[in-house]
């Protein structure tokens, strides 16, 4: 069976698109280089291409069964400072997509989603009944998609999964493939840099929420968990329903407490410094995945330390690299 991996050259696009190959499908990858690297997508058909350049999916869907995006703008604060790039790209660009899998009759379709379609939920951990109000144009984007996809499986009968990702982490255990972002947003990569020297220190965003640290608090999951959960999801929807399912490990950790794991594991100082809460993020977010474990048979693996440990050997074999 042939996958088309829209934004398969970014960080959970090129995992999934690797998960695909061991479990013998063909990886088709589609990503047009704005955040993602060719260098992510060696080995695999690649398409360089925009999300809405009907020209070129044009000549893809009619070769695979199933598609898989990834291809969005994810950063929370950027979404507030810039709402319309991300209406353009998560939700215009990204029907105009749609519309063609259901013209070329692509019978499945698997959506990267987020747990930000939550906003601040009323109870912690997270369930797929929460309400979802967002806070965020980035999680508003992303929920208006949702939307489109129920309301196209009703009138059209495509079958489609909607994985609300929670903090994704870590890299690929062969050390090939990794976190790789320009600028570099997340907590663990990030605090790698101030490790280097390559920043001058991690900024903790806010030592005041309720919280028993004042920092915030979220679920990391490893990014391998996450894209064999999309093949699993590929593979219920050839017997199954449509869904929309949380992944996730169900535990939570803080800002410090994933600071201590990263010196733990490194046996370095990590350099901090505080700086005032970020506009949109939830004081916790932890998901329920007991639904992913009834629906999909799926449980996350990879413990935090493990996490950290591959994202680790992925960041130092970068570094040696660079000094070459």
């Amino acid at each position: 069976m042939s996958v088309l991996v829209i934004g398969g050259a970014g960080y959970i696009g090129s995992h999934a698109a690797h998960a695909l190959r061991r479990q013998g499908y063909e990886a088709i990858i589609y990503d047009d280089l704005s955040t993602g690297h060719a260098a992510l997508a060696e080995g695999f058909e690649f398409i360089r291409g925009k999300l809405a350049d009907i020209g070129k999916l044009s000549s893809l869907l009619p070769r695979v069964e199933a598609v898989m995006h990834f291809a969005a703008h994810a950063y929370v604060g950027e979404s507030v400072a810039n709402p319309r790039k991300y209406f353009r790209n998560n939700l215009q660009d990204a029907l105009t997509l749609l519309n063609a899998v259901i013209d070329f009759k692509v019978p499945k379709f698997i959506f990267s989603s987020t747990c930000a379609v939550y906003g601040t939920p009323e109870k912690v951990p997270i369930t797929e009944t929460e309400k979802r109000v967002p806070l965020s144009p980035y999680g508003a984007s992303k929920l208006a998609f949702e939307f489109a996809l129920e309301a196209y499986s009703r009138a059209y009968g495509l079958r489609y999964m909607s994985f609300r990702y929670f903090n994704a982490a870590g890299a690929d255990e062969s050390g090939l493939i990794g976190e790789l972002h320009d600028p570099e947003p997340h907590l663990i990569p990030v605090a790698f840099e101030a490790i280097h020297g390559k920043r001058p220190a991690l900024e903790i965003f806010g030592d005041d929420y309720p919280t028993p640290d004042g920092t915030c608090i979220r679920d990391y999951i490893h990014v391998t968990d996450l894209a064999e959960a999309h093949v699993l999801g590929m593979q219920y929807l050839d017997r199954g329903d449509s869904a929309a399912l949380n992944l996730g490990t169900g535990k939570g950790y803080s800002v410090r407490e994933v600071i201590s794991t990263i010196e733990r594991v490194t046996g370095r100082k990590v350099p901090t410094r505080m700086s005032a809460r970020r506009p949109g993020d939830p004081a916790e977010l932890v998901a329920d995945p007991s639904q992913a474990a009834k629906v999909l048979g799926w449980k996350a693996r990879y413990s935090l330390e493990q996490i950290v440990s591959t994202a680790w050997k992925w960041a130092e074999s970068r570094t040696v690299l660079a000094r070459k």
